[in-house]
């Protein structure tokens, strides 16, 4: 009867252990999703490094004209270093060179028979001889006859050197040997006219003249006005403010019109808008007074002229270069 029980309980457990293993077991299950209301977060780009210092790249609604004017270059450079086939033709994001390439310094020169021309290095130390030295043997002229006069003295700059030298140089039988030489008196470097403004010149400044008569209309307010409007009637003449070289001319930059650009000495550039007519060509030598267009209203509301001076390609205000007044 024991035997008979003990079986039973022995089969009655195989069976349990045998339902156990067939049983799929699952993972368990962690809720990883957002809680209700809550965005899930935003992975943060990795930033972007910037252009070099002697790039710039592109933004939309630019062309390759505004682009030089702001950074004081001709155009025609900025499309040459680029190796660009037509400049009207850049995209958004494009990155251009705006400075010029560094120039790669010369390779050394050879003499021709092929020996390399370098510093000369001596065999030992250099003897010094004083100039009256015997040793060195007497000057000679051209004609082979010795030289041995004149013999000038420096002597500095006094009002008793001045009269001594006079002296001796009014006395009969004087030597030639005897006369003596003043330095002349250095002259004192002029001081720089102050701005309008009051404050001090700039020393890289040049003379400007204003460029039409008229009406100021709006003085310069950066960075929403980047030069002067002056008004006028249709036709006047626009003069060049200073002498220089005519660096563009068209209507590649919006809201400008009818445009000029001069290229001036000392990093300087002038720029006239709104022009009616443009009478020069790009790569005119003009003159300082020179008429270069007509007064106009090309995108503009009405007839003026806008008048921007720049230095290497930031605008500055006018007034500190120009005279005063522009009627």
């Amino acid at each position: 009867m024991n035997t008979r029980v003990y079986l039973a309980a022995a089969a009655v457990a195989a069976s349990l252990v045998t339902g156990c293993a067939s049983r799929p077991v699952s993972a368990p299950v962690i809720d990883r999703l957002p809680a209700l209301g809550q965005k899930p977060p935003v992975a943060v780009p990795t930033p972007v490094p910037g252009a070099p210092s002697n790039y710039y790249v592109v933004k939309r609604g630019e062309t390759l004209y505004s682009i030089a004017l702001e950074h004081g270059a001709d155009y025609r450079d900025v499309s040459r270093w680029n190796n660009l086939e037509d400049p009207t033709k850049i995209s958004v994001g494009q990155m251009l060179r705006v400075v010029p390439p560094e120039e790669k310094a010369p390779p050394p020169v050879a003499a021709a028979s092929g020996v390399e021309v370098g510093v000369a290095r001596g065999a030992g130390p250099v003897e010094a001889r004083p100039l009256d030295d015997s040793s060195l043997g007497p000057p000679v002229q051209g004609d082979g006859s010795t030289k041995t006069w004149p013999k000038a003295l420096r002597l500095p700059y006094s009002s008793g050197n001045v009269a001594l030298l006079s002296k001796e140089e009014s006395a009969p039988g004087t030597k030639p040997e005897a006369i003596a030489r003043v330095d002349p008196k250095p002259e004192p470097a002029p001081a720089p006219a102050p701005a309008p403004s009051g404050e001090p010149r700039d020393p890289d400044a040049i003379d400007f003249i204003w460029p039409v008569k008229g009406r100021l209309i709006a003085g310069y307010s950066e960075p929403n006005n980047k030069g002067v409007d002056i008004g006028g009637n249709l036709g006047e003449p626009v003069v060049a403010a200073a002498p220089g070289r005519v660096m563009y001319t068209g209507t590649g930059i919006r809201g400008y019109g009818k445009l000029i650009v001069i290229k001036h000495d000392n990093g300087f550039n002038s720029v006239y808008a709104h022009n009616r007519e443009i009478l020069v060509k790009e790569g005119q030598s003009v003159a300082r007074g020179q008429k270069i267009a007509e007064l106009g209203d090309t995108d503009a509301d009405k007839p003026m002229l806008h008048f921007e001076i720049r230095k290497s390609g930031k605008p500055v205000d006018p007034a500190k270069y120009l005279p005063a007044g522009p009627s």
